[in-house]
């Protein structure tokens, strides 16, 4: 007990430190505590992009997941996660370059200047406070588990204890701290995720053996569908768009858009996104249905999210046990911190000084009292975990999909208006609750479908019965903030998505290497394939923006 306790301390103190020494180096503004000036450079964006994404949902919900459903799991979440960062060219490039030009910190900032609307920039605040806090709330949710079983620290005063550690070092280091923290936390993430899924599987005499064994005991686990059917052809299509209208719209990826030093590292952070999803989710699905042979039923009232840390507790050392549950806390603190950090610039930018004005001294310290009373309200939705992982990350991720047809508005179509866009966001999210609520038909799909076409359809119907606002003709002058990719890029990721959505393969569960079911490496190599193809589109992208510079500085 007593090393685990101080690897424990060693890695909050670690921590706490990079966020101090972050501080040294602050300028004092606005610009350098919520984006650190935006000069991230390439492997620190993909790090930082990479570890804010990377949450307690995919250590603990993709275990749980992989025990519950199997590795069906891992291409939805792999492919369609590195898929999604295609959003970082069309999306991140234009934001990237009209938040230099314009000074933009948050997403309703951006908002507010497309469109000229106090009221959709309310909206857009609020509805990405709301969706953020449930998945907010899963960070504690996590830490509470495993310090529960690494310590015997009650739930409560775990999840307690890792919100105040990381509060404290956000509010020293702003973005530049968290940024940091985030390249040593992706890094231990990894490496002892890898560390134990090698020490869970040598006992069943490593991790080929071990996957035959729990083909043999539970070959569901190895099929398409998955356990019980439960990624459907529908549904397994539902996941793949879902991550990818959803996730450009967590304010704490969308901010990190601003944050880039440049074109180049937005390029490199999409590159390398879909490489480190091929191997890193695997592990802790992989963790999961191994997990199997050792819990083929759970303890009474046990969560399948709990899975990792009773593999650990019965078959790896308690060094390597603290180790393995640090790099654990690792990843939901470097999603807490930044989730926190962003709706504080929220609250600060969007709130209190277009109330206040500009430079009102009270402001920075406002937001994180704002940001404090946020994590209280996530520890509150902690005490009692609504649902699974899983399921929570579902709902929450629809209700921040809703957005996406504003954004995609915002920033490629001038007609677009203001009336238009509050219309879908409202409608979309009344769908939302209607979903949750049982009350709509799902056709088959998850309701991101469904309730995404809908809100698309309203927005372009309303903006045409109403008028845009004047500033949408500055849209037009700036063409060279957005991507230049045609109609052969649109095919060549169509069918990337298509390959992706594989149902010819439903149902096979043969194995291949190291016992992984053979469509396991299909998908990894479509990952490494994918990233190709984005290193492609960005060498090519910015020889054209070269190209554009010189011609503009010829012609000046």
């Amino acid at each position: 007990m007593l090393t685990r306790g101080l690897i424990v301390i060693g890695y909050l103190a670690l921590v706490l430190g990079i966020g101090f020494l972050a501080r040294k180096r602050a300028r004092g503004t606005a610009d350098d505590y919520f984006i650190a000036s935006r000069s991230l450079p390439p492997i620190v964006l993909f790090l930082t992009m990479a570890a804010t994404n990377f949450s307690a949902f995919t250590v603990f919900g993709f275990s749980g997941a992989g025990w519950r459903i199997g590795y069906a799991f891992y291409p939805i979440m792999a492919f369609g996660t590195g898929f999604m960062a295609l959003s970082f060219y069309f999306i991140g490039r234009p934001v990237w370059k009209l938040g230099k030009k314009n000074g933009f910190v948050t997403p309703p900032e951006f908002i507010f200047h497309r469109f000229g609307s106090t009221a959709l920039r309310l909206l857009f605040f609020f509805v990405l406070t709301v969706f953020t806090l449930p998945y907010l709330a899963m960070q504690p949710m996590a830490a509470g588990y495993a310090l529960e079983g690494l310590l015997g620290i009650p739930y409560l005063a775990g999840a307690v204890l890792i919100t105040a550690v990381m509060l404290l070092y956000m509010f020293f280091g702003g973005m530049r701290g968290v940024a940091w923290t985030d390249v040593f936390q992706g890094g231990a993430l990894v490496i002892l995720l890898l560390v134990a899924l090698g020490m869970i599987a040598a006992p069943f005499g490593g991790i080929a053996a071990a996957n035959r064994a729990a083909a043999s005991q539970a070959p569901q686990l190895f099929s398409r569908p998955g356990m019980g059917g439960a990624l459907s052809p529908g549904i397994w299509l539902g996941y793949m768009l879902l991550w990818l209208l959803c996730d450009p719209m967590f304010p704490q990826l969308f901010q990190r858009f601003y944050a880039a030093r440049n074109e180049r590292a937005l390029g490199l952070t999409m590159s390398l996104y879909p490489l480190i999803t091929g191997v890193l989710f695997l592990l802790p699905v992989a963790i999961g249905v191994i997990g199997r042979l050792a819990f083929p039923a759970l303890p009474a009232e046990t969560s399948s999210d709990k899975i990792l840390p009773l593999l650990l507790g019965r078959y790896v050392p308690p060094s390597v046990e603290a180790l393995v549950l640090t790099a654990a806390l690792a990843a939901l603190m470097s999603t807490l911190d930044s989730q926190l950090l962003t709706l504080s610039s929220m609250f600060t930018r969007d709130i209190v000084e277009p109330v206040l004005g500009h430079g009102a001294h009270a402001s920075p310290w406002v937001g994180k009292l704002f940001v404090i009373v946020l994590a209280v309200v996530g520890l509150g939705i902690a005490v009692r975990p609504p649902a699974t992982f899983l399921t929570i990350a579902t709902e929450t991720f629809t209700g921040l999909a809703v957005l996406f047809p504003t954004v995609m508005a915002g920033l490629y179509w001038r007609r677009a208006t203001a009336k238009g866009a509050i219309a879908s966001i409202i409608v979309g999210e009344i769908l939302v609750v209607a979903y949750h609520g049982h009350v709509l038909p799902s056709f088959g799909t998850l309701p991101v479908i469904p309730i995404v076409v809908v809100t698309s359809v309203v927005l372009v119907a309303v903006s045409l019965g109403t008028r845009p606002h004047p500033r949408a003709a500055y849209w037009s002058v700036d063409q060279s903030g957005k991507p230049r990719a045609g109609w052969k890029w649109a095919a060549v990721f169509a069918v990337m998505f298509i390959l992706g959505n594989d149902f010819w393969n439903w149902g096979d569960g043969r194995l291949g290497p190291l016992g992984f079911p053979w469509w396991v490496w299909y998908f990894l190599g479509l990952c490494v394939l994918l990233a190709v193809f984005f290193w492609v589109l960005t060498v090519l992208s910015n020889v054209a923006t070269e190209e554009s510079e010189r011609a503009n500085d010829a012609n000046g």
